[in-house]
C-alpha cells in the first residue's frame, strides 16, 4: 500500500492534535487494588509503619514491585513534614576526617544501615569556622535528625539543638550540659585499662601513655583507664603526654616522653594513628619494638595490622558503632522510646608490638 504525501501530512496533523495518551503511572489506589487491601494500609507500608503485619507487608511489597510503583516523595514529605534526610556531622577539619580510618568506618556503618531505609545521608564536615552555617542548615527544615561524631567539650550548641531536632551522639556526654543526650559508645575506661593491664602483665613497669585531646570523651576516658590500671599495680602515673589523635602528634609525644625518661619500657597510645606515627621515632632512638619498648594502641585500624611489628590494640566496632547511631536516630525520629546510652563491646587484640 502506498500513502501519498498529502495523506502522510494529514495523518501527522491528526496525531499531533490527538496524541496517544501516556501510560498512567501506578498509583497508591492501584497498588491497594492489586494487593487486596485498603489505601491506608498501603500508605502505612510505604511509610514504614510497624502497625502492619509481616504477611500484609509482604503482599503489598509484591504488588508495589509488580506495578513498579514509585512513591511520590514530595507529597509524602509535605504530608508527613519529613525530608527523609539525616545529617552526619563531624566537627573536625576535612584533613582529619579523610585521613583517619575511624571516621571512614563510622560513616560506612551509618551509610550501610540507611541503605535499607528511606533516608538519604548528608555528610557535614563542620569545622569551627563553618559551625554557625551548619546549625542554621539543621534548623532550616532540611533534615529529620542528626548524628554527631567526634564532638568536643565546646560543641554545646549541638546538644541545645537536641531540644528542636532528634540528635544522637557518637561518644558519651563530656559535660553536664550533655547529660540528657542520646549516644552510642564503647567503655573507653575499661578498654584502656585492659590494654594497660596487658602491658603490666608482661613485666613492664615504666609505662607511659600518649592520651588524646582532653576536650573529647575518648581522650579523657582512655587516660582515666590507664591511670586506674597503673594505680592498681602500684605504679607511677607521671609519664603522660597529650596528642591530637594524629600520627604526627603521636611521634612528637613519644619523643617528649623519651626525653623525659629514657627508661620507659612501654607506651599505651590512645589511638592507633598516634601509635604507628611513633614507630619511626622509636627506631631513631634505637628502641626495638617490643624488646626494648612495648607499644599498644586503640581502634584496630588497618595500618596497625599492616605495620611491622603488627600493633597490639583495642578493637572497637567502628562499623557497628556507626550503624548503631543510625538505628537509634531512626527510632528516635519515629517517636519510639530508646535508651539514652548504648554501649558496645571492645576486645584486646594482642600482636607483635607487645610480644604477641
Amino acid at each position: 500500500m502506498t500513502i501519498d504525501h498529502d495523506e502522510a501530512e494529514l495523518s501527522a496533523e491528526a496525531e499531533a492534535q490527538h496524541p496517544t495518551p501516556a501510560p498512567q503511572a501506578p498509583t497508591l489506589e492501584m497498588v491497594a487494588h492489586a494487593a487486596g487491601v485498603s489505601r491506608a494500609t498501603v500508605s502505612r507500608v510505604v511509610n514504614g509503619s510497624t502497625q502492619v503485619s509481616p504477611e500484609v507487608v509482604s503482599v503489598v511489597q509484591a504488588a508495589i514491585e509488580k506495578l513498579n510503583y514509585v512513591p511520590n516523595r514530595a507529597a509524602r514529605s509535605l504530608a508527613s513534614r519529613r525530608t527523609n534526610v539525616i545529617a552526619l556531622i563531624v566537627p573536625e577539619q576535612p584533613s582529619t576526617v579523610f585521613s583517619d580510618p575511624f571516621f571512614a568506618a563510622v560513616i560506612q556503618g551509618v551509610a550501610v544501615f540507611l541503605n535499607d531505609t528511606d533516608y538519604t545521608l548528608n555528610l557535614l564536615i563542620a569545622s569551627e569556622s563553618s559551625s554557625d552555617k551548619t546549625r542554621r542548615y539543621l534548623l532550616g527544615g532540611n533534615v529529620d535528625g542528626a548524628l554527631v561524631v567526634s564532638h568536643h567539650s565546646g560543641d554545646h550548641s549541638y546538644t541545645q539543638l537536641g531540644q528542636k531536632l532528634p540528635i544522637v551522639f557518637g561518644g558519651r556526654p563530656i559535660t553536664p550540659e550533655l547529660g540528657d543526650s542520646y549516644f552510642v559508645d564503647v567503655d573507653n575506661v575499661a578498654a584502656a585499662r585492659s590494654a594497660t593491664e596487658h602491658l603490666i602483665s608482661l613485666g613492664r613497669r615504666r609505662i607511659a601513655t600518649v592520651a588524646g585531646p582532653q576536650d573529647m570523651p575518648p581522650g579523657v576516658d582512655r587516660l582515666t583507664g590507664w591511670r586506674e590500671a597503673m594505680a592498681s599495680a602500684g605504679l607511677d602515673d607521671d609519664l603522660v603526654e597529650i596528642g591530637s589523635f594524629s600520627p604526627e602528634s603521636g611521634a612528637d609525644a613519644a619523643g617528649r616522653l623519651l626525653e623525659r625518661d629514657p627508661a620507659i619500657d612501654a607506651i599505651f597510645f590512645a589511638n592507633d594513628q598516634m601509635a604507628t606515627g611513633a614507630y619511626p621515632v622509636l627506631r631513631e632512638r634505637a628502641r626495638s619494638i617490643p624488646r626494648d619498648i612495648a607499644v599498644a594502641g586503640f581502634d584496630d585500624d588497618p595500618l596497625g595490622r599492616a605495620i611491622t611489628p603488627t600493633l597490639t590494640t583495642v578493637h572497637q566496632p567502628s562499623l557497628e558503632l556507626g550503624a548503631g547511631m543510625a538505628a537509634a536516630l531512626v527510632r528516635l525520629i519515629a517517636g519510639e522510646r530508646i535508651e539514652r546510652a548504648t554501649i558496645m563491646p571492645t576486645s584486646l587484640v594482642v600482636r607483635q608490638s607487645t610480644g604477641g
